[in-house]
């Protein structure tokens, strides 16, 4: 699996405004933006990232997803704060 394919599930899935995925064939790291995001407490965040994936982590195809969510207004702070 690449980052470009996971990268279209998850944009395909869900109504987010930017996904960035990088990682090396199993172990993967994902930046999600979406105003979604707003109402849901981390963790159900992370379960809205994970649904869509599911089937390639059961058969472990991704092994290891690493997640990060954030709002627009987050992402924008972070992207000011981190050099993204």
């Amino acid at each position: 699996m690449t980052n470009t394919e996971i990268e279209h599930i998850l944009g395909n899935a869900l109504q987010l405004d930017e996904v960035h995925v990088s990682g090396d064939g199993s172990h993967f790291y994902v930046i999600a933006v979406s105003a979604l995001f707003q109402s849901l407490s981390p963790v159900k965040a992370q379960q809205l990232i994970y649904g869509p994936l599911m089937d390639y982590i059961a058969n472990n195809t991704i092994h290891a997803l690493s997640i990060k969510t954030f709002t627009p207004v987050q992402w924008q702070r972070e992207r000011k704060l981190n050099g993204f």
